[in-house]
């Protein structure tokens, strides 16, 4: 089955710690997803069987919000671009899903990283709702962090293209997304 075939990928998990290094070395911080088959649910079965690549979808950490009453940003849906892999700059050993959540224009994390991207607070041992939508290209090694920082801020740019088209699929994946129960068993 091709990597299209494939799309969307739909995941609902918990946000474990990672390894750090989008935050420090990056500044590009990531919602790491659980690999735990307890609590990782997958439209295409476990960790194992999804594509690596760099790719964009949405993401909800916690549970639907209702109105936007306060600054936090759990339970809103987020544009993000997302790695599956290995890491292959850091040469990593087990493959990881590392979505970097995105803020929209105006809103007031949207460049607080020390890289000027997105910097929410962390969302540790919370649940993840994630629609892996559309594919960017495949994971690299890069010669130094700033060449790989330079390449993610492309792959957030091109997200943020591709999500504004107003193709009924991406409506529908953003939709699921927002209306999950964050308890659904997808893929089995």
């Amino acid at each position: 089955m091709s990597r299209n075939q494939q799309l969307p990928i739909r995941m609902i998990s918990k946000v474990v710690r990672g390894y750090g290094r989008g935050s420090k070395d990056l500044g590009i911080p990531t919602a790491n997803v659980s690999r735990n088959k307890e609590v990782l649910s997958c439209s295409c079965g476990d960790f194992d069987h999804l594509p690596t690549g760099i790719y964009w979808g949405f993401a909800r950490i916690g549970d639907r919000m209702e109105n936007d009453v306060d600054n936090s940003e759990l339970g809103k849906v987020h544009l993000a671009a997302i790695s599956i892999g290995y890491n292959p700059t850091y040469n990593n050993k087990e493959k990881t899903v590392e979505p970097h959540l995105i803020a929209g224009e105006g809103h007031p994390q949207r460049h607080a990283s020390s890289t000027g991207e997105t910097q929410f607070q962390d969302f540790y041992d919370k649940t993840i709702i994630l629609s892996v939508v559309g594919y960017l290209r495949p994971e690299l090694p890069f010669e130094g962090l700033e060449k790989l920082t330079a390449a993610i801020k492309n792959d957030i740019a091109d997200a943020e293209e591709l999500a504004g088209k107003s193709d009924p699929n991406i409506l529908s994946e953003r939709e699921w997304v927002r209306d999950s129960s964050g308890k659904e068993r997808l893929g089995e």
